[in-house]
């Protein structure tokens, strides 16, 4: 049975494990210079991230963090943040949302990666226009500089 889903959302491929635990799994692979997500915080879920391969950049709560291969980065409920890989090769890290839940944001916009041009379709304008309209009502309250 496979237990996986793989999506292309807003130009990063997610791979979503499913899980039973109160959690949601997934690895993320970016390419160089793919943008990271506008400053967002989350009222209800806590988010991990776990640098495999490459490094990143996380702005946490106005402090920026350099977080190379082996570094995580834990950030509660309500804290501030965005991130973006660094350097010019492709980034790999996993990304665990508890409680379970968060996960339908990015099957809601992913595009399924076997699709036919699906990094340039997740990545248009209407795409975006409706995940920040939307992205309050799915525990993603984005903060306007």
């Amino acid at each position: 049975m496979k237990n996986t889903k793989e999506l292309i959302c807003l130009g990063h491929r997610f791979i979503i494990h499913e899980t039973t635990g109160n959690y949601d799994f997934m690895e993320v692979i970016t390419t160089p210079g793919a943008p990271g997500p506008p400053p967002h915080y989350h009222g209800e879920h806590h988010e991990l991230f776990m640098v495999i391969e490459g490094e990143m950049e996380f702005v946490i709560d106005g402090k920026t963090v350099r977080a190379q291969a082996g570094t995580s980065i834990d950030i509660p409920a309500n804290t501030v943040h965005t991130f973006s890989a660094l350097g010019d090769g492709h980034c790999r890290f996993m990304n665990l949302h508890s409680p379970k839940g968060f996960k339908v944001l990015f099957e809601t916009f992913g595009i399924d990666a076997s699709e036919e041009n699906a990094f340039e379709k997740s990545v248009a304008q209407p795409i975006i226009t409706s995940l920040i309209q939307q992205a309050p009502d799915l525990d993603m309250h984005i903060v306007s500089k």
